[in-house]
């Protein structure tokens, strides 16, 4: 038996929670290592976790900043994987944790237990090259690619031979989308049949690594869409699982607090006009002359795909001259079925009949696999256009959306509306063993009802721990009462001398966050003048720069100040003096004209409810306990939260953001 305790035998041996107790103590298996520093927070949440997987109960459980969450679940989960052999399966929101847990969490833990554990970092199917595709590409180069195309084909030839793990982030350059879906792993094309016995295909290895693996570390968007299939990637064919992704495996969801949309997501539908269009062209091109089918020379094939590329558009086209977009929105809810004809239906038909056809007759296996997968992606379109037009699924909302430059370009997208009736038996079932935590799950209740209600989780257990950081000593709040409602004639003068304000009390080095992309830009437009006297750089988002690029150079110019939307008010970490002062221009209650918030709240008040206090409110508070949480990242942090907003004052609800804020002192600028 692998102990956690010192002189642990194997009569009257310890339960899990005792011994990591004792791991996490001052004089425990953690001490050991020179960077520890005992905190009691972090011990209580390493003995909740084991607790529930000893168990086998749901754990819901909020700890602030500065616990150190990683190690705290990591050592109870790879103990109990070791022991019983259940896989634990690790998922995250970000990339950058998932890259933490297995370059540096896990090591930690494999040392700290003198054991073998064996952890793999699990990517989605087509992140992953499969030779054997790569293989027929290069023989039907002059069939599937234009010159240029080819070029690249050949690069990641010579990739292929030198790259171990074969996962597009390896690559060094950005492949076309064309080239990389004509070569990456596919679920119907790269089996293990077909390709596992080879021993060169890297999804089949990694497949292999993760089926033999203790620890399997995925991403939230992975965990939903492999959750509930049959299992068949990880050699878990015709079982009947009570786990996960795995055969009685146990599941930790960290930043569980993004549980409830990305859920939202993959449970339901999106077809967009390029994507259908994107997976045409990669049958035939007409202008390129190139494609899948244009080896077999066969014209009513290829008229086939013309007429469903000239359908598509005419279908999309449509549905952009019927919905009601409105001045400012980018989405249209649908609320009644059949908005327009199907006339996209029949030409899909005619041309996966054509393709089933000539695939019965192609002698060559790989050749007929890729024809039956082009039928089978046109058929699932066929499908789910069907789907959005008969509003054939109970309790969800529908809308298109519209894109591009010119904002020509449309798609079709279903969410279900209440997510906690299809997350409570996929994960609190009979038989599942399932973690949630993150740093900000509660609203002010230390029983975390609005979260655990919101996944379906109301059966869980919960468990809210405070940060280890000082922060009556770390962190000031100044609330400028000054700045009138949005709206108002003067809002945006002031907001422009109120968030210049503020700036100088932390000579730049702040995020600003706002709730509108047009108020962020009419605010930088405005200090401008301001920020060029200071010498100060403004990083804007949305002027070129990918949100981890404005992170580097805002970290790396000490005084910078970066103005960011809705992706920087969570999941961003800069921890030292770069960013001394948050200021939030505005409380971020989310905009009720998107489709899926307007039907959650319509469904609130249909059931009797408050929307604005049942939803609205509680998503906001979530949102400023985030953004306020990207202030102080480490011990030796100190800085300003800046809050422009007085409804925080003026309003009734104003106490319940106070009362979620941490214990620091408060100074109202008048």
């Amino acid at each position: 038996m692998i102990g956690l305790t010192e002189g642990e035998g194997t009569t009257g041996a310890p339960g899990l929670p005792d011994e990591v107790h004792d791991a996490f103590s001052a004089s425990g298996l953690l001490a050991k290592s020179p960077d520890f520093e005992f905190r009691s927070e972090q011990q209580e949440l390493a003995v909740a976790v084991a607790e529930a997987i000893q168990d086998g109960q749901p754990l819901v459980a909020e700890a602030g900043t500065g616990v150190g969450k990683s190690l705290a679940y990591l050592l109870p989960a790879a103990r109990l994987a070791i022991e019983t052999g259940r896989k634990a399966v690790i998922s995250t929101h970000t990339i950058n944790l998932q890259e933490q847990l297995v370059r540096k969490d896990i090591p930690i833990v494999r040392k700290l237990l003198g054991h073998e554990l064996p952890a793999v970092l699990l990517k989605g199917r087509q992140n992953y090259l499969c030779p054997a595709r790569l293989k027929r590409a290069l023989e039907q180069t002059g069939d599937l690619f234009t010159t240029q195309e080819n070029d690249e084909l050949e690069q990641i030839r010579k990739w292929a031979e030198g790259t171990r793990d074969g996962t597009l982030s390896d690559l060094e350059f950005q492949p076309m989308t064309k080239v990389w879906l004509q070569v990456c792993s596919e679920a119907h094309l790269c089996t293990a049949r077909h390709c596992g016995p080879r021993g060169n295909c890297f999804f089949q290895e990694a497949r292999k690594a993760a089926a033999e693996a203790k620890l399997v570390v995925v991403n939230h968007t992975l965990f939903f869409a492999l959750l509930d299939t049959e299992l068949e990637d990880f050699g878990a064919e015709g079982q009947q699982s009570k786990g996960f992704l795995f055969s009685n495996d146990f599941a930790i969801l960290d930043e569980a607090h993004t549980i409830e949309q990305v859920a939202a997501v993959q449970l339901g539908l999106r077809v967009s006009q390029a994507g259908l269009r994107f997976d045409l062209h990669r049958l035939y091109h007409p202008r390129t002359r190139k494609g899948l089918l244009k080896s077999y020379r066969k014209a009513s094939l290829l008229a086939a795909v013309e007429e469903a590329l000239i359908a598509g558009d005419r279908f999309f086209h449509e549905l952009g001259e019927v919905a009601n977009f409105g001045q400012w929105s980018r989405e249209f809810r649908v609320r009644e079925p059949a908005m327009v004809p199907n006339q996209l239906a029949e030409p899909l038909r005619r041309l996966w009949q054509q393709i089933d056809e000539v695939a019965s007759e192609e002698q060559g296996e790989g050749n007929r696999a890729e024809l039956q997968d082009a039928s089978r992606r046109l058929r699932e379109a066929h499908g789910a256009v069907s789907v959005f037009l008969d509003q054939s699924q109970d309790d969800n909302v529908y809308w298109i959306e519209k894109a591009g430059r010119d904002e020509t370009q449309f798609s079709l997208h279903a969410a279900p509306i209440r997510v906690a009736d299809l997350l409570r038996p996929l994960l609190f079932g009979p038989g599942k063993s399932l973690v949630m935590t993150s740093a900000t799950l509660g609203v002010g209740d230390s029983s975390l009802n609005y979260f655990r209600t919101r996944v379906g989780a109301e059966q869980a257990a919960a468990i809210c721990i405070g940060s280890p950081f000082d922060f009556a000593n770390q962190m000031k709040v100044r609330i400028h009462k000054s700045v009138p409602d949005p709206g108002t004639p003067n809002y945006d003068t002031q907001l422009a001398k109120a968030i210049e304000a503020s700036l100088e009390v932390s000579e730049g080095r702040a995020f600003v966050l706002f709730t509108s992309y047009r108020t962020m830009r009419d605010a930088a437009d405005r200090l401008r003048p301001f920020f060029k006297k200071r010498g100060w750089r403004l990083l804007l988002q949305g002027e070129g720069l990918p949100r981890h690029r404005m992170v580097e150079e805002f970290r790396a110019d000490v005084h910078s100040v970066l103005f960011g939307t809705d992706s920087f008010w969570a999941g961003v970490d800069v921890p030292g003096e770069a960013l001394s002062n948050v200021v939030v221009t505005r409380l971020p209650f989310a905009v009720p004209d998107h489709p899926l918030t307007a039907s959650r709240l319509d469904a609130i008040s249909e059931a009797g409810g408050n929307p604005f206090m049942e939803y609205s409110l509680p998503e906001a508070i979530l949102k400023l306990r985030q953004g306020v949480g990207r202030l102080i990242r480490n011990t030796t942090d100190r800085g300003w939260v800046c809050i422009l907003d007085n409804r925080i004052l003026n309003k009734r609800y104003g106490k319940s953001f106070l009362k979620a804020l941490p214990g620091a002192p408060v100074e109202i600028i008048e």
